[in-house]
């Protein structure tokens, strides 16, 4: 009998990434993907019902609010999606005994660490969209025993609008640029993290809670542009320029790196530099290595 599993947020990239790995690569699970216009999380009516016409497993909630700056100003909205949202899910799952995996983010924390962040720091969020993400984990850890929250940070992939793909179009365009280094923290890629909701979901043994996962090691978003810019070999590096401060609504936390030391206890394969991950994107190589 196969494992049924609904994936929310069907438009993202991480949502997207998992169709992409898993959907025709393996035998035993069913995945359903649904985006806002099929299922509408912000509505509990409608949670319940879908829930209840429908049997699933596992429930993988990618669907966020993760526009960083304009939730300073549309904080109503964020916490609608990144909190209430989500405390729907989790009543829902709750009642159906459906496991739910939530993704959350390194912005739960204030960054004046200078060490990698554990699951039992204290979490401070500076900005809205933080503070939003940690109160849908709060309402998870509230209701429904059987989760996982998974922080992560500066997610990337060949899907959608992110970091990766707006850099690579600049330098193709063969743009100046100037990218900040005041914030240190790890590039994601999402197929790596897409691998490791497999492993938890396959593997069946690993105690429910929160976990960290980013790849391995850190840097600046201007460590992380350039380690986009030198894969096209005609662009200038010299155009690449880095700058101490960017002026943004939001306030980001300096310093984010997350210990990933609690979830590699259950990991079958060491974690991969960033550094790699990205190469692999790029090269379009990412996805045929499942």
């Amino acid at each position: 009998m196969k494992t049924k599993i609904l994936v929310t947020g069907a438009d993202g990239q991480l949502a997207k990434t998992i169709k992409e790995l898993y959907v025709k690569n393996s035998d035993n699970l069913q995945f359903d993907f649904v985006n806002k216009k099929e299922l509408d999380i912000t509505n509990f009516k409608e949670v319940s019902t879908f829930f209840s016409k429908n049997e699933f497993d596992y429930c993988i909630n990618c669907a966020a609010y993760t526009n960083v700056e304009q939730a300073e100003e549309s904080t109503e909205l964020a916490f609608k999606i990144n909190a209430e949202a989500v405390k729907h899910l989790a009543t829902v799952c709750n009642e159906k005994n459906i496991i739910l995996f939530h993704i959350s983010t390194d912005y739960v924390f204030d960054g004046k660490k200078n060490t990698p962040y554990s699951e039992t720091d204290i979490t401070n969020p500076i900005n809205q969209y933080g503070k939003s993400k940690l109160k849908g984990e709060q309402y998870i850890k509230e209701i429904l025993k059987e989760h996982y929250i998974i922080r992560t940070s500066w997610l990337y992939s060949s899907f959608g609008k992110n970091f990766v793909k707006t850099i690579a179009n600049k330098v193709k365009e063969n743009a100046d640029l100037k990218v900040t280094t005041s914030e240190t923290g790890t590039p994601t890629s999402c197929i790596d993290l897409a691998k490791v909701i497999y492993e938890l979901i396959t593997v069946k043994k690993v105690p429910y809670g929160t976990y960290h996962f980013s790849n391995e090691g850190e840097g600046s978003w201007f460590d992380f542009a350039k380690q986009i810019a030198i894969q096209f070999k005609e662009y200038n590096l010299n155009q690449l320029q880095s700058v101490d401060f960017f002026k943004t609504k939001a306030l980001r936390p300096k310093y984010s790196v997350l210990s990933k030391n609690k979830i590699k206890l259950h990991l079958k394969e060491p974690i991969k530099k960033w550094e790699k991950s990205v190469v692999e994107i790029l090269s379009g190589k990412s996805l045929l290595n499942k």
